[in-house]
């Protein structure tokens, strides 16, 4: 599973790609407003951080303004993937971008129905929202293992990227259903390297080594 943080933050960032184990970012307008800078200027910066794919969403709603929109947002970066959201106009844009190559993540996912629209429109990243899902009383587990039988049932290349993540539960269902990605806030990332027992055997280990007047070093 490849691991994407969903944050237009620089230092999470950094910080994450520091570990080695960051495949990739998510954004869209709430978290360019959040980080409080220029939406081109932070994009750009995060592109330089990372290798994987930065999703940089457009914010039009037709298909002509998604399209002037994706050609200045591609021109940022190698890495940009153009991210639109799950409607008519949205598919068309995809259908043309991802005609010539382009990276499309397509967004606001709530139904199997919706995914397999966007894989049937070439989308390389299908983003559905498990946390809003079950926020509003559906399983959001559910979703994804019907997204995952779907594609698998017609070899659809296009790549499962569970969103709205919530906490650790999301992800490991996520992975044991067989999603391709996962993108998560920083803070639920760096949970999952967390665990009592962990810090407790270190702990242990620690004051053990101390008592031996030992250094490695």
């Amino acid at each position: 599973m490849k691991f994407f943080v969903d944050t237009a933050e620089i230092e999470p960032i950094k910080e994450l790609a520091a570990t080695g184990l960051l495949d990739g970012v998510t954004t869209n307008p709430s978290l360019i407003h959040k980080s409080g800078r220029d939406f081109m200027e932070v994009t750009k910066e995060i592109c330089g951080i990372v290798d994987g794919p930065v999703s940089a969403e457009v914010v039009a709603l037709d298909h002509e303004t998604m399209m002037k929109e994706a050609e200045v947002l591609r021109k940022i970066a190698d890495n940009v993937c153009i991210k639109v959201p799950l409607t008519v106009d949205g598919l068309k844009t995809c259908k043309a971008l991802s005609g010539d190559g382009t990276m499309v993540n397509v967004t606001l996912c709530f139904s199997a129905n919706q995914a397999l629209l966007a894989a049937k429109a070439g989308a390389t990243f299908i983003s559905p929202f498990v946390g809003r899902h079950d926020d509003n009383g559906f399983d959001g587990m559910d979703l994804i293992r019907d997204i995952r039988l779907i594609y698998d049932n017609y070899l659809f290349d296009t790549e499962i990227l569970v969103a709205s993540v919530r906490h650790a539960t999301h992800i490991l269902e996520s992975a044991k259903i067989g999603a391709d990605v996962m993108t998560a806030p920083p803070g639920v990332i760096m949970g999952l390297f967390k665990h009592v027992l962990t810090d407790k055997g270190i702990e242990g280990f620690l004051k053990d080594w101390e008592a031996t007047g030992q250094s490695i070093v």
